[in-house]
């Protein structure tokens, strides 16, 4: 596939994110009101996969988005540090979704996983998974492993499958909020993860690399990673996301040989 047509496909896998402590009502709804917009400027191109804002916004993206195409992301269980007691996580993950989030991003319990306590790491996904899913039961489950704290190829992988086995709907690299962030290395670890838990299982559990990804090249990166350990069905939103905000604008600058500042 040629690089432009690898740009196109991962506009349309992107979740477009605000995570900041400056965030207002009137500033998530005016980005989707963007995003709503965005055909008017680009027919030819997709909208982000989803708009990924703190649990309180769920509602003004749910209900200011123009289709239900764009999907509404949270990052809940206490992002980023997953430093609370499991009651709170789980009420702030399911007034997300009774509030409208399709999709939910968690941070996997370091605390208890770095303690070598997996069972209490892998019951945390497992009751905020079933939480969500009995509010709305098509809801998307991401666990975010934060790479950048697991020191060994092992613990990528024992992270990987944990939260795999606990019922994720996909794995994520990184918040974004420590370095390092999202890495080529910790991504093809994850992939080879995904593909022999898909082979074991059958099930088919999507991938995420998100912090500090922002140029074309990025993309390309991780496209080959998954399309090359994973395969052409993983090339599709319901299974490959970024959390590369800041890679919308250079893409879309990439495709018409302009600078674009859109998003």
């Amino acid at each position: 596939m040629e690089n432009k047509e690898i740009y196109k496909a991962v506009l349309g896998m992107i979740d477009l994110t605000s995570l900041n402590g400056s965030d207002t009502y009137s500033k998530i709804a005016a980005m989707t009101e963007k995003v709503n917009r965005f055909h008017d400027t680009f027919p030819d191109y997709p909208l982000p996969a989803s708009i990924c804002v703190y649990p309180n916004f769920a509602k003004t993206v749910a209900l200011t988005r123009a289709t239900d195409e764009l999907h509404v992301t949270v990052v809940g269980g206490c992002f980023p540090a997953s430093q609370s007691p499991l009651s709170v996580k789980v009420a702030e993950c399911t007034a997300a979704v009774a509030d409208g989030a399709d999709e939910v991003d968690i941070v996997l319990a370091l605390n208890s996983f770095l303690d070598n306590n997996y069972e209490a790491a892998r019951q945390e996904i497992i009751e905020i998974g079933a939480a969500i899913r009995d509010i709305r039961p098509a809801v998307h489950l991401k666990v975010i492993l934060e790479t950048g704290a697991l020191q060994t190829k092992s613990l990528i992988e024992d992270a990987s499958f944990l939260a795999m086995e606990a019922g994720a709907d996909f794995i994520k690299t990184s918040t974004g909020k420590m370095q390092p962030a999202a890495t080529p290395e910790a991504a093809q670890i994850m992939c080879e993860c995904i593909r022999e838990y898909h082979n074991r299982t059958g099930r088919m559990v999507g991938f995420k690399p998100a912090g500090g990804i922002a140029t074309p090249e990025d993309a390309v990166t991780y496209w080959n990673i998954v399309s090359e350990t994973l395969g052409e069905a993983w090339l599709d939103k319901r299974y490959f996301r970024f959390g590369a905000s800041r890679m919308a604008n250079n893409l879309l600058s990439a495709l018409e040989e302009r600078e674009i500042k859109y998003y």
